[in-house]
């Protein structure tokens, strides 16, 4: 049966059944997004997906509501919004959707879930508060989308759903920026694990170009390196390994002396002709050279060690 109707509730809006639409309207696009309460519209049939309403959780119905008792809540316990169900039973399609590889859709749609749908579902169902972000709080994707209700006296009958509307293609901006973003993760991952491998016990790890590499630093336990060089347009750059993701300390720095320098003052410090600049906090240098950057990289393994 084809699906003609999605259907949500009216009136105000919130990040779980916006981001619910993004994936739905992706996957069926010709169908009408309907926005309502009236019992005719809720009721299940073939023809409907039922989101965020309705008082069921019922995906052979095709209902995915999660405000009923008990509600549904994932394995480990914690609660489902709208936008989990919907992303557990449509988030492979909508992926594939997308020409995400197939080989890597189901790390992709775990991680998804991990970084961007449950921070949604707590929030929603209050299992998390807003404060927890601290003064980014009136920052967050669900305060931003709650910036673009409309305001208290915009009387206008169409109000909320004229901004629900408006809103959807900026929500869905989000979500397939999101999905770029790890599906790109995952295509430098093979690379810097072949560029890993090639370096053997090196300390430098050489890529092609600048690209995500401490998770398979982490993966392969490469705790060896303490240095990535690469490619920027016509130069080249010396950067430093953080020790995490959560920190700006590094496994080694540049050398002090270094600090601040730039062309001549910073080829003086280093002895190598073509250096051309040194962050003060020591944590990248340039050099207009592959020569010259490998040069200044086993300076630093030097110093470093």
């Amino acid at each position: 049966m084809t699906i003609t109707h999605l259907v949500t509730h009216s009136g105000g809006f919130h990040a779980d059944e916006l981001l619910s639409s993004v994936i739905l309207t992706r996957l069926f696009p010709k169908a009408e997004l309907k926005r309502t309460r009236d019992h005719k519209w809720l009721a299940p049939a073939d023809d409907k997906i039922i989101y965020d309403v309705g008082g069921d959780y019922n995906a052979d119905a095709q209902v995915f509501d999660h405000h009923q008792r008990p509600s549904p809540l994932r394995e480990d316990g914690q609660p489902f919004s709208s936008f989990g169900l919907i992303w557990a039973h449509y988030g492979h399609q909508y992926l594939t959707s997308l020409d995400v590889p197939a080989d890597n859709i189901e790390a992709i749609h775990v991680a998804f879930d991990r970084k961007f749908v449950l921070p949604i579902d707590l929030l929603d169902n209050g299992a998390m508060e807003p404060s927890v972000a601290g003064p980014l709080s009136d920052l967050t994707l669900p305060a931003f989308f709650e910036s673009l209700k409309p305001v208290f006296d915009d009387i206008s009958p169409t109000a909320y759903d004229d901004a629900f509307f408006a809103t959807l293609p900026i929500a869905r901006s989000f979500v397939e920026a999101q999905i770029g973003n790890i599906t790109a993760k995952a295509r430098a991952k093979n690379i810097v694990m072949e560029a890993i491998a090639k370096a053997g016990a090196s300390p430098i790890l050489e890529l092609p170009m600048g690209m995500p590499y401490g998770a398979a630093l982490d993966e392969v336990g490469a705790d060896h390196m303490l240095f990535v060089v690469n490619p920027r347009g016509e130069d080249w750059t010396l950067n430093g390994i953080k020790l995490s993701k959560d920190t700006f300390d590094q496994r080694a720095d540049l050398p002090a002396a270094w600090a601040g320098l730039t062309d001549a003052a910073l080829e003086e410090a280093c002895g190598v002709k073509g250096a051309k600049f040194c962050h003060n906090a020591l944590f990248i240098a340039v050099a207009d050279s592959r020569e010259a950057i490998m040069k200044m990289a086993d300076l630093a393994v030097r110093e470093a060690r």
